[in-house]
């Protein structure tokens, strides 16, 4: 019998052993010995250029609204369920429920007067609202109101739960590292309070009355810190800082990352780094009619549409995209983006782990 060594290649390529029954053999003692040799997995293991398992993806906001929603109805939040979060899978990472290898996304639903109990873990997460209010997230005691446009950290291994104060149900994306964390073997969790630690609903959260002032940092805060202490980005500076961008840009100012593209970075006030150290967020307004580059970049990211109309294209495929929709760019598959109307769009990924590590790289094709 012979022994299936993965090469389909003839075995005329010099570069390959003749085939005969002593190479059999040795081929099954590699297996029988639980060993592989590396000239059977070259291409697999260190191809060209990176050829990601998971695919470029398009989820569409009315249905993954309307699958949370009927979720409201028949599953309860609570301790061991403990969320009613909806992963988003990527086809091509089946069967888990990863959005690209390193980022976990969902949509969370909480309905009217519920809590979801404390817990912490050691993965980073965050929560991002395109539409409603409402709900709190407390994050190690302190409550921090969730509104439209909000960004919401909560780094590892902070306690956090949620309560809604108000009788209507609200829906939001939450963003984790946990397929990094999951796969490296990082990760730990443990219960909390049964419902919240701090039930109060104040406009303002005691991390912000600290944190929040552009251009100064208490000299409380002891020195810098791996994930941000603000537990909230707020939509109305992010908005004016995208707004300001556009208004240098049509006075003649060097502002925006393309013509007609604004773009920030949420970062650590106490290093100007990101916000959490596995996890890059950011926001991008284009206007109409602008458009990007097209791009290829190592490491993966997710996009929601927060307002507005336009498309992405996905490794040549054009997708239309309206408020809500959310896709993923896996890493080098080339993207660009362009918008029908003034179009705004929150990404996070995993560009911290990967400028990190040294693995950097973004390639853009010449214009034709």
């Amino acid at each position: 019998m012979t022994i299936d060594n993965g090469i389909d290649t003839p075995h005329s390529d010099p570069s390959l052993p003749e085939p005969s029954a002593e190479l059999d053999r040795l081929y099954a003692d590699f297996a029988r010995n639980s060993t592989a040799p590396l000239w059977t997995q070259t291409n697999d293991l260190m191809p060209f250029t990176p050829m990601p398992s998971a695919i470029p993806f398009v989820w569409r906001w009315a249905e993954l609204l309307d699958i949370a929603k009927r979720s409201g109805d028949l599953v309860p939040v609570g301790r061991g369920g403990e969320r009613r979060a909806i992963g988003l899978a990527n086809p091509g990472l089946a069967p888990t429920a990863y959005a690209t290898p390193t980022l976990w996304c969902a949509i969370q639903w909480l309905g009217g007067h519920e809590t979801a109990p404390e817990h912490r873990h050691a993965q980073n997460a965050f929560r991002f609202v395109v539409e409603g209010e409402g709900v709190w997230t407390v994050v190690n005691g302190d409550p921090v109101a969730m509104r439209r446009g909000d960004l919401l950290l909560t780094p590892g291994w902070h306690f956090h739960g949620h309560h809604n104060d108000t009788a209507e149900p609200m829906a939001w994306i939450d963003g984790l590292d946990v397929p990094f964390a999951h796969d490296m073997d990082f990760g730990f969790f443990e219960f909390g309070s049964e419902r919240v630690t701090d039930e109060a609903s104040p406009e303002i959260s005691r991390s912000e009355r600290l944190w929040a002032h552009p251009g100064v940092t208490p000299l409380s805060g002891h020195g810098p810190r791996s994930s941000t202490p603000l537990g909230a980005y707020r939509w109305e500076a992010t908005d004016a800082a995208l707004r300001n961008q556009l208004e240098l840009e049509d006075e003649g100012y060097p502002a925006t990352v393309e013509q007609g593209h604004a773009a920030i970075k949420y970062t650590n006030p106490t290093n100007g780094g990101d916000v959490l150290p596995t996890i890059r967020c950011e926001f991008h307004r284009l206007r109409e009619g602008a458009s990007t580059a097209i791009r290829h970049e190592v490491g993966s990211s997710v996009w929601q549409v927060f307002e507005g109309r336009g498309a992405v294209i996905l490794a040549g495929e054009r997708h239309l995209l309206e408020k809500g929709d959310l896709f993923v760019i896996p890493s080098w598959v080339p993207w660009s983006l362009e918008a029908e109307s003034s179009f705004d769009l929150f990404r996070f990924s995993d560009a911290p782990i990967v400028e990190k590590l040294n693995f950097a790289r973004t390639f853009l094709p010449p214009a034709r």
